[in-house]
């Protein structure tokens, strides 16, 4: 496909076109967006490695209901709705790596980048969410913790 046959079908379809345009410029807009954030998004693997490794502070954004249900081993039940950045179990990790966990990846995605707001260093959140540590047949602890 050559320009002139690309600026024919343009003219032909004008309605497809924009949407395509639209959508190009979207996608473009939301990655540019995503490398700014200043938060990393982590698979659950990836989470697991810096559980272990950097002993990160894992909090769980969900209902405590939720949380009793289920939740990653270690992690610290935090509603999302109280959720404060200047909180005492946030006191003392500035520096050290903090994970946001939700269901589904959407609370905690707003939440980790409240904390990138506030100074913290290095902060994370999982992508998918708790569904996706489920996914990937990874253990989660009933109760309080």
């Amino acid at each position: 496909m050559n320009f002139e046959e690309l600026q024919a079908f343009a003219g032909r379809n004008p309605m497809l076109s924009l949407a395509l345009l639209g959508l190009t410029v979207a996608i473009i807009v939301t990655e540019i967006a995503r490398l700014f954030r200043g938060y990393t998004a982590l698979k659950p693997a990836e989470l697991t490695r810096l559980i272990n490794k950097e002993d990160a502070l894992v909090v769980d954004l969900s209902a405590s209901a939720d949380f009793e249900k289920g939740h990653i081993a270690g992690s610290r039940n935090v509603m999302a709705s109280k959720f404060d950045p200047e909180s005492k179990l946030l006191s003392n990790a500035r520096q050290s790596p903090v994970v946001l966990v939700c269901r589904s990846g959407s609370a905690s995605a707003t939440a980790a980048g409240k904390l990138k707001k506030a100074g913290f260093e290095k902060v994370y959140w999982l992508d998918g969410g708790i569904a996706a540590w489920q996914m990937a047949e990874l253990p989660l602890v009933k109760g309080r913790g």
